[in-house]
């Protein structure tokens, strides 16, 4: 049986705790920053996590994990 694939776009956005959640960075953390407030900064430097609904998704591009 042939290997599967990674989805390789996945792999780079998510990855799966030891109890086998899926963790994501916060969205809008990537650029301008000047325009958002310390507290803003502060908070969406913390990992968060795939909302349970969507976990079965993502582990379905993540066959390895």
């Amino acid at each position: 049986m042939p290997k599967m694939k990674t989805n390789r776009a996945a792999n780079k956005r998510f990855k799966l705790t030891g109890k086998g959640r899926v963790r994501r960075p916060k969205q809008g953390g990537q650029h301008g920053m000047i325009g958002k407030s310390r507290k803003r900064r502060r908070r969406l430097r913390d990992n968060d996590m795939v909302d349970a609904t969507m976990e079965k998704r993502v582990k379905l591009l993540l066959p390895y994990g």
